[in-house]
């Protein structure tokens, strides 16, 4: 937690009183995070808050359309559960992370909690353009030591969908698809998104 500045102008000063209310960062217990309420997406990691960027309108579009085509395909199928965030969703203890969407077999129906899911059998996120590492590389690392066994990562700046497939502990490349492409799924075979559909979703309003 920063420290008090006693030359700051007190009518500028953060509301100290209140923000000492709640543990320094490092010492955040899962209890306590999940016990937050808050407006933001703030994700968890072994003691530490991470609150995540406000999405723009084009992000939540694209995030609607995506849920709206996944949701479609799988409640006509009965397949399982698709959300969208926020919903926390737990890596291993210790590390909860927010996908943009995230979906759970009816199988693994008893890994969905009220306010936690552990894990996901797919998740996807729509690379916000002030932290792509996040998505690209923390992300798609996280997810695979958690096992989850395939993630879309939505590029809007490359207008590209890049579907990944767990092999052996890591994500292997199903396919990178551009506009004109339809992307596809491994996990669900005959679900396919109209690449420039969707980023055309992320213009109409």
């Amino acid at each position: 937690m920063a420290r008090r500045n006693a030359a700051a102008d007190p009518q500028t000063e953060p509301t100290w009183e209140i923000a000492e209310l709640f543990p320094s960062q490092g010492n955040w217990s899962e209890e306590e995070y999940l016990s937050l309420q808050t407006n933001r997406l703030v994700e968890f990691s072994h003691g530490h808050l991470e609150v995540l960027p406000m999405p723009t309108q084009s992000h939540q579009l694209l995030v609607i359309a995506l849920f709206q085509w996944l949701r479609s395909f799988v409640k006509a199928r009965q397949l399982g559960t698709v959300l969208v965030a926020p919903m926390r969703m737990r890596l291993w203890p210790g590390k909860y992370r927010e996908p943009d969407i995230l979906f759970m077999l009816k199988e693994h129906d008893h890994r969905r909690g009220e306010h936690y899911w552990d894990g996901a059998d797919l998740v996807m996120e729509v690379i916000s353009p002030d932290d792509r590492r996040r998505d690209q590389v923390i992300k798609r690392r996280e997810y695979a030591q958690a096992g989850i066994p395939e993630y879309w990562i939505v590029d809007p700046s490359a207008r590209q969908i890049l579907v990944l497939t767990l092999s052996d502990q890591a994500y292997r490349v199903h396919g990178e698809f551009g506009e004109g492409d339809q992307a596809t799924s491994v996990l669900l075979p005959g679900f396919a998104v109209d690449v420039a559909a969707v980023f055309a979703e992320a213009e109409l309003e």
